[in-house]
């Protein structure tokens, strides 16, 4: 059951991602989809914006028209409780024509306010299965805009619904590597053994895109780089690079271990998130706007599009070792990686006075996430030059274009994980408890203080205070603009 059917997620993403299951065989004949929205229209028209919707993604209009066969649609207003007897009626109906056996997903693809009134009269209008079938809730960000707000809209959904129904999607888990991460840790003993403090000098995470808000200003300004990307995306590729390793690969012993991690983030007092945390508001050069002057955005808006800041962890394993984040709009480029900064050898033997040889470089793991997918390790080797000097030489590995064009979408994986009742990449409610808490001493601080905005100019990576956040410390990021 999908709330929201007619809306710009549903054909952008959703029914492209449902599309591609129904070709792979992952659902076949035994599932149906019942599409609700205040509009008034049909079976056949419901039909017919799900057949539109996938114009491009498949030539085999055949195929496409027996998977779009198995959508129906009801009107619906989600505060009309009256409104919920159709819809029991209708899956009541279907579960019997394509034999469910009485499972069912509430897909929610609306604004978060509704939430929990979905919840609530999902419940008490008996629309839950009660025939052995199992009940899972499907919630897009965002959950809250800080931790009390989250809270509620939790416990809403808790009233009607365990834990272990409920699926907050964050589509960066579905990307093929940030599920790569656990891979590339836990399944190479030359990483794991030397993931902890002792090896690694600093991680570090940037989400960088190149565009502005675009038409999203208005939600965009209430909310900021910091609540939109840095307490969900980044938080939980930071929990998976923090983890322990869990006892088996199953989500409930990966959630734990996430958790785990996130609980020893340690939360900043004022004068540590006003030194740990910087903020930046992209300004105009050239036809390019200015934030302040994007449709939309008040003239004095405060709300920042940069991000950058120091993560630290309390625990034996990462004490001293910090995670430095960053994400921007209209930066140098769009992209996502993970750079980890192992440390240098203690002695560099190949550095003396008389040997006129540059010092070593540090090894790099990069992790690329998008639009690239693989990743590199940078090691140092013997030059070819005549004497003894070392030089820098990646060791990579990039997806080729046929092997990245067959790997499935995030939505395709997630929603497959939802049909299987797999919560591994899914955000769990104390995870993003724990996140809120965080985030939320950071807004505090801001909140009181008056930012010098704007303070980066399109094109760049940023403001300038958040390569002195990493100079501060003696270091410096690995992606930088001219390297």
């Amino acid at each position: 059951m999908l709330f929201g059917a007619t809306g710009d997620l549903a054909t952008r993403k959703l029914y492209p991602a449902m599309l591609k299951l129904y070709e792979k065989g992952n659902i076949r004949e035994h599932f149906a989809v019942i599409g609700t929205s205040r509009h008034k229209i049909d079976d056949e028209k419901y039909r017919e914006i799900v057949e539109k919707s996938l114009a491009k993604e498949s030539s085999n209009k055949k195929m496409v028209s027996e998977f779009a066969s198995h959508f129906y649609f009801v009107t619906h207003d989600v505060t009309n409780v009256s409104h919920y007897a159709n819809l029991k009626a209708k899956s009541e109906e279907l579960d019997k024509k394509y034999s469910l056996g009485g499972n069912r997903v509430f897909y929610i693809s609306m604004a978060p306010n509704f939430f929990g009134i979905v919840a609530k009269n999902l419940k008490t209008q008996h629309l839950l299965s009660d025939n052995g079938g199992f009940n899972r809730l499907v919630i897009e960000k965002p959950f809250g805009r800080d931790f009390d707000s989250a809270k509620q809209l939790n416990d809403e959904l808790s009233a009607a619904f365990e834990e272990n129904q409920i699926f907050r999607i964050d589509h960066y888990l579905g990307k093929e590597m940030i599920q790569n991460i656990e891979a590339i840790r836990f399944g190479n003993t030359i990483f794991e053994a030397l993931w902890n403090n002792r090896y690694i000098d600093n991680i570090q995470v940037t989400l960088a895109e190149n565009l502005g808000v675009e038409e999203r200003a208005g939600y965009y300004d209430n909310s900021g780089a910091l609540r939109d990307m840095v307490q969900n995306h980044i938080m939980q590729i930071v929990s998976l690079l923090a983890m322990e390793q869990p006892v088996a690969f199953k989500d409930t012993d990966i959630r734990q271990e996430k958790v785990k991690a996130l609980r020893s983030l340690r939360v900043y007092n004022v004068a540590e998130a006003s030194t740990n945390f910087v903020r930046g508001q992209y300004g105009g050069v050239g036809n390019s706007k200015e934030y302040r002057q994007e449709d939309g955005v008040p003239k004095d808006s405060n709300t920042e599009t940069f991000v950058a800041g120091k993560l630290l962890f309390d625990n034996y394993r990462w004490s001293g070792t910090p995670f430095y984040i960053r994400t921007g709009k209209k930066l140098a480029d769009k992209f996502t990686r993970v750079d980890v900064v192992f440390k240098k050898p203690l002695v560099d033997i190949f550095s003396f006075p008389q040997s006129g040889s540059t010092p070593l470089n540090a090894n790099v793991l990069t992790i690329f996430i998008e639009p690239n997918q693989g990743f590199s390790l940078m090691v140092n080797a013997k030059n070819s030059e005549q004497g003894f000097h070392t030089e820098p030489v990646n060791l990579q590995f990039l997806e080729d274009s046929k092997r990245t064009k067959e790997t499935p979408q995030p939505y395709e994986r997630l929603i497959h994980d939802v049909l299987k009742g797999d919560g591994t990449n899914f955000a769990s409610w104390p995870e993003v408890a724990s996140a809120w808490k965080f985030v939320d001493q950071i807004r505090r601080v801001w909140d009181i203080q008056q930012p010098m905005f704007p303070n980066y100019i399109p094109g760049s990576m940023g403001p300038v205070s958040a390569d002195e956040l990493l100079a501060r410390d003696h270091r410096e990021w690995v992606y930088k603009l001219n390297k």
